[in-house]
């Protein structure tokens, strides 16, 4: 059996960028057609959420990653991760 933790899941992204999108701008709103519904969301996607944008800055190192993986394969087998080489790294 194969599971996905609730902070590994991409829906889990998507349930939550809805939930945003509620929280933000529709939330009390009054909409008298879903014509008007949609253009306050494509206005807040284009003015707030967009602007408020912070881009990710990754300083994990591929080697970094690894070793964290075998540290935890110590408590659970990693299966096909095992195998993953990083880019000049000796066979």
């Amino acid at each position: 059996m194969h599971s996905i933790h609730t902070y590994d899941s991409w829906l889990n992204q998507v349930e939550r960028w809805f939930g945003i999108i509620t929280q933000r701008a529709i939330r009390r709103g009054s909409f008298s057609s879903v014509v008007g519904l949609i253009a306050r969301i494509e206005q807040f996607v284009a003015v707030q959420f967009n602007r408020a944008l912070v881009l990710l800055n990754w300083t994990a190192t591929g080697k970094s990653i690894l070793e964290k993986l075998q540290q935890l394969s110590r408590v659970k087998p990693l299966g096909r991760l095992a195998s993953i080489k990083l880019a000049g790294e000796a066979p």
